[in-house]
């Protein structure tokens, strides 16, 4: 992982706009572009880049920069880090296993991958993989043991889960709620069994090479590098002060996050994914009648509910809309749209926080972003 701090000039071209709008004949978009200007003249964030696919045809907008030691400005072709939408991804692979029958929602951890989550109120036998993919499992989260994870150059997906089976668990199996990282280490490895091939060689399989998504995918090993096009990722490190250092952690090690949170993606990318799954193209009826029904939240993203790797979001004008965001050091990401997926959206900023502009993180950047689209007229 190269943490680098970014020089203080480097910080002053943040309020820079570039806007890269539409491609010819989509209609505009003011309002949304007013948003992500905002979102670095006020918001500090470094870049925001969004991405829409709609009837009236495909806009990107940007704005800010890509790289703030150069200037170069956010492309709608960047690649980027998109965090826990891996989950969306790891959740549509598990349940095409199921559509093949090479395993059911009802089969439990402990079926496949025995003896390993266990102790401390741990149940391998109790949690399904139902309860893994919408985090009702009461699994400890392990990246609530930060210290844990800075011990070790990489770390193995049976790790990760030793980390959550040193503490306790949260609640017993379907007994509450709770976001866990745990949950999606443990059904990538229970995919990886019942698919017998790697979970990168999966996701290619059964997603991106069909809907021919050539900027995603899941790194494998210490890969650290991202293909270019790309922003830089920019991070202060969970230090809310407003004088944090900033830190370019663009190379990054994932192996602390893969099925959790290590995919890279494009908006392009995201949202023919996304327009796929809502629109039917990836799941039978009843696998996503499974997928969308959801459960209550708790402590977690205001106006959600939470399916299998999806979410239900509820905007403060009452539309819903369906999809993931993901956060990573240096990189957020929302990916939501219509049920059926006639439109879609996706936004990222290449730096995780924000400085001003009456946004406290980038997640109040992209529900106005969302409002924008899903409430004009």
């Amino acid at each position: 992982m190269d943490i680098r701090p970014i020089r203080p000039a480097a910080a002053r071209l943040f309020p820079t706009a570039h806007r890269v709008t539409a491609l010819a004949g989509p209609p505009a978009r003011p309002a949304v572009q007013a948003v992500l200007d905002r979102a670095v003249a006020d918001g500090g964030l470094p870049g925001v880049l969004a991405g829409i696919h709609a009837p009236g045809g495909r806009w990107y907008g940007t704005a800010g920069v890509a790289d703030t030691a150069t200037g170069r400005p956010r492309g709608a072709a960047d690649h980027f880090r998109i965090g826990s939408i891996t989950k969306t991804f790891v959740a549509t692979v598990m349940l095409r296993l199921v559509a093949e029958h090479a395993v059911s929602l009802d089969d439990t951890v402990e079926t496949w991958l025995p003896g390993l989550v266990t102790g401390g109120g741990h149940d391998g036998w109790r949690v399904t993989i139902r309860r893994l993919l919408n985090h009702t499992s009461g699994i400890f989260n392990y990246t609530n043991d930060p210290g844990a994870l800075s011990v070790e150059p990489t770390y193995s997906p049976r790790r990760l889960v030793e980390i959550a089976m040193g503490h306790p668990a949260s609640f017993a199996p379907g007994d509450g709620w709770e976001y866990s990282n745990t949950n999606y280490v443990l059904a990538g490895m229970i995919i990886e069994k019942a698919g017998r091939a790697p979970l990168a060689e999966q996701i290619a399989a059964h997603i991106t090479e069909p809907l021919d998504l050539p900027g995603t995918y899941l790194p494998t090993g210490d890969d650290e590098t991202l293909p270019a096009p790309h922003s830089r990722h920019y991070t202060a490190l969970h230090d809310p002060s407003p004088d944090a250092v900033v830190h370019d952690i663009t190379e990054m090690n994932t192996t602390p996050y893969w099925a959790a949170g290590a995919m890279v993606s494009t908006v392009d990318d995201l949202d023919r994914f996304l327009a796929a799954l809502l629109g039917g193209k990836l799941l039978p009826h009843e696998l996503r009648r499974e997928m969308f029904t959801t459960v209550p939240t708790h402590d977690w993203i205001d106006g959600t509910r939470y399916g299998l790797g999806v979410t239900s979001l509820t905007l403060p004008g009452g539309t819903e809309l369906w999809g993931m965001g993901g956060a990573i050091f240096g990189s957020w990401t929302y990916a939501y749209g219509d049920r059926d997926g006639s439109r879609v959206l996706s936004v990222n900023t290449n730096g995780d926080r924000t400085t001003g502009g009456g946004w406290d993180d980038p997640i109040a950047v992209f529900t106005d972003v969302l409002t924008a689209e899903f409430t004009r007229p």
